[in-house]
């Protein structure tokens, strides 16, 4: 863990040094311990729940790349229970399940599943990627096309029945391939017909399953998505088509959000219904150099990673994003000379050595327990919340949860890429608009430490919550009612 985590951030510091240091920088005033009006009391540490003890909710994480043996799940199955995620993305590896022509080999998957299962979280899992025992058949890793011709894709239909039977009983969501738009080998209306076949075998197997669709890594790349709606529209088969999932990196998180609301109108326009799931998007942990795939060029640190993978987290369903997948439990070693890139992808959560076996959870992994626990069941946006006096390049979004009083406020600054620094600006404003909240206590998800604020800064009323020269960086901070928090035994 980086060496700032282990201290809460500058907010909380005391000191009249520090409250002329923090004006001069524009940081957060420190909290007198001299006042009751600005005295911060710390409650204790925000208790985390594992998967079983979570009924619902909409926080997936990522199990790809098990089909290539880039992780190991059985090295990570005890993080994936304690995550707090109900849903995790599996891949099904053609090439892995059919080694040799007409006899499948399942035993490796079946204890994923069933091992998933067991710690209370429910798998999706993608039907992919190609298979070269068959001519024509695609090549086993990204970006390397899909099947084509008789013989492949009559064997492609083959697995995809064996599989959808074999896992019906446990397994509902489907999704069809990864990334077809990555490296532009494959046409769009190639594609589309690919999916619709696949889609019929599913459905044909198991009329009451979900569809996932596409799972595209540009989501400005409209022509996959109209070219398979058109075809399915045509065939009067649209309700074939549940989610489409989208990919997406930005280095800062909220550039995504205006393509996403341009996805959702295209897929209003075909058949209002179908479901935007974030299917796959996380943050590496190292500087350039030292990691692969998307947002790579840059640097990053275990800081900036739980930092930017907290915005995705909160703009997503603070957008109404169904399910949202952070990409992935633990860190990834590509090593098939063939694959679109090799080498060690540190989005991971987890640590992992070359031989997958996990060195430690990273500061993304409790941020994202406090999450998954703080924002499960049933959790509704509140569209009626407005903020007055709202900063330029400020967030803010507030949600309901079933059966608990009050709501919780997520605050932060959209500017920048996150920074190492915990460096924070003053807010005055208002967020009106919520149901009461008759106790507010403040979270940080980085640390997982709950406080109440000094009422000359923080106070709530009927309608809503005003601040104060409240302290407010670039990471969302929570305003919660203190029924939404249950505290670690002890603190």
């Amino acid at each position: 863990m980086s060496k700032n985590l282990l201290r809460f951030p500058s907010r909380w510091t005391t000191g009249l040094a520090g409250l002329i240091l923090a004006a001069f920088l524009q940081l957060s005033p420190p909290m007198s311990s001299q006042t009751n009006d600005h005295e911060w009391t710390v409650l204790g540490k925000l208790e985390t729940l594992p998967s079983r003890e979570i009924t619902d909710s909409r926080w997936s994480v990522g199990g790809e790349t098990l089909d290539r043996d880039y992780a190991d799940f059985h090295a990570y199955r005890e993080y994936l229970g304690r995550s707090g995620a109900k849903r995790v993305r599996l891949q099904g590896g053609w090439a892995k399940c059919e080694p040799v022509k007409g006899e499948y080999n399942f035993e490796w998957l079946d204890a994923i599943i069933d091992g998933a299962l067991e710690e209370g979280v429910q798998p999706w899992v993608q039907l992919s990627y190609g298979n070269p025992i068959y001519e024509g058949g695609g090549e086993p890793v990204l970006a390397g096309g899909i099947p084509t011709g008789e013989e492949a894709l009559e064997a492609w239909d083959n697995w995809v029945e064996a599989t959808v039977t074999r896992y019906k009983d446990r397994v509902s969501e489907w999704e069809i391939w990864n990334e077809p738009d990555l490296a532009g080998n494959v046409d769009p209306a190639d594609f589309a017909r690919f999916h619709a076949r696949t889609s019929a075998v599913i459905k044909r197997v198991q009329p009451e399953s979900r569809i996932i669709g596409l799972s595209i890594a540009y989501i400005d790349r409209h022509d996959y998505i109209t070219a398979l709606l058109d075809l399915l529209r045509e065939e009067d088969r649209l309700d074939e088509f549940d989610v489409l999932a989208h990919h997406g990196y930005t280095s800062r998180p909220e550039r995504a959000y205006p393509y996403i609301l341009q996805l959702r109108e295209l897929l209003d326009s075909y058949r209002p219904g179908i479901a935007l799931w974030q299917g796959e998007n996380g943050a590496p942990s190292t500087p350039r150099g030292t990691t692969i795939g998307a947002l790579s060029r840059e640097d990053w640190s275990e800081t900036t990673q739980a930092k930017w993978n907290l915005r995705r987290m909160l703009g997503d369903i603070g957008h109404d994003i169904e399910v949202v997948n952070i990409f992935t439990l633990s860190d990834l070693h590509y090593h098939k000379e063939d694959d679109h890139m090799t080498g060690h992808n540190t989005k991971g959560l987890l640590v992992a050595r070359p031989d997958g076996s996990i060195e430690r959870p990273k500061a993304a992994f409790g941020a994202y327990q406090r999450v998954a626990t703080l924002f499960r069941g049933e959790l509704e946006r509140l569209r009626e919340m407005c903020v007055q006096n709202a900063p330029v390049d400020f967030t803010a979004f507030a949600f309901s949860r079933a059966d608990t009083p009050g709501a919780a406020v997520a605050l932060w600054f959209t500017d920048d890429r996150p920074r190492d620094e915990f460096a924070e600006r003053l807010v005055d404003l208002t967020v009106a608009g919520l149901p009461p909240i008759t106790d507010p206590v403040v979270v940080d998800l980085l640390t997982g430490e709950v406080r109440s604020a000094p009422p000359a800064m923080l106070t709530a009323g009927e309608d809503g919550i005003r601040l104060k020269r409240f302290p407010v960086g670039d990471y969302p901070l929570i305003i919660a009612d203190r029924s939404w928090v249950t505290l670690l035994s002890g603190d």
